[in-house]
């Protein structure tokens, strides 16, 4: 049988490493060419080269980025890259704020702006933007990235609103913490912010709002991404899929 996604091309940012090399792997078990965008070029070759896709080496903090990408027609883009900064809101460093908004913010608007005259062309799209529980609700010494996350939200459904007469869907997916580098790295600044140990971050800071206290893996985010991209997510769009442990029902 047929894959799901034969014939489609996708393409994922930040999928180096962490969610977005999930997500790349499952697009590609499900028919689709992935174009693996990440700024490390080795990691994005790894990654294209076990999955038989396409690196592509791109800082998306760069305004002419876009001419990175290869001449062909995209159908699915993951909206991935990101970083992040914990500070207090006055020792916030100016200028990681606004290269922060740049990777998290204007990065996906330049990329849906070169992807969806293609898409509405061929009246079939998928943007799934992976967003954040923080780009629903707002935590301490994270005002760039709770405030890329809300924009993002922004976003993506006036994406969703343009798109639909096109065929083209736009939704947020919005997890809590996953189990990646930029997590592991992040219970290093918060043991520092709160002057704790490391070992008491996860439950006692991170994970507190949330009902199910562990961290969630990859590949659980990169299903969810799969279905909205698959026949199943046609009527999905303008929506934000909170994969929070409970954190949003407080």
């Amino acid at each position: 049988m047929a894959k799901e996604l034969t014939g489609r091309t996708a393409l994922v940012t930040g999928a180096g490493a962490g969610i977005g090399a999930a997500c790349a792997r499952r697009l590609a078990a499900d028919g689709a060419r992935v174009l693996v965008v990440d700024r490390n070029k080795e990691a994005a070759e790894e990654v294209a080269a076990e999955i038989g896709g396409g690196p592509v080496a791109a800082d998306l903090s760069d305004p002419g980025f876009v001419s990175a990408f290869p001449d062909e027609r995209v159908d699915i883009v993951v909206n991935n890259a990101g970083f992040q900064h914990v500070a207090p809101i006055e020792e916030f460093p100016p200028e990681v704020f606004a290269t922060m908004l740049k990777v998290m913010v204007e990065a996906p608007f330049l990329i849906a702006r070169h992807v969806l005259p293609g898409m509405y062309a061929n009246g079939w799209g998928r943007i799934v933007n992976i967003s954040s529980v923080h780009g629903l609700r707002a935590s301490p010494y994270k005002s760039a990235y709770t405030t890329a996350k809300h924009a993002l939200e922004g976003l993506s459904k006036v994406i969703a609103l343009e798109g639909a007469e096109h065929g083209v869907t736009s939704t947020c997916v919005c997890p809590a913490y996953v189990r990646t580098r930029l997590v592991e790295d992040q219970i290093a600044d918060q043991a520092r912010t709160h002057g704790i140990e490391e070992s008491q971050v996860v439950e006692d800071v991170m994970l507190k709002p949330a009902a199910i206290k562990r961290l969630i893996e990859p590949e659980e985010v990169a299903e969810l991404v799969s279905y909205l991209c698959g026949p199943a997510g046609s009527f999905i769009t303008g929506v934000s899929l909170p994969m929070d442990g409970g954190w949003t029902a407080r």
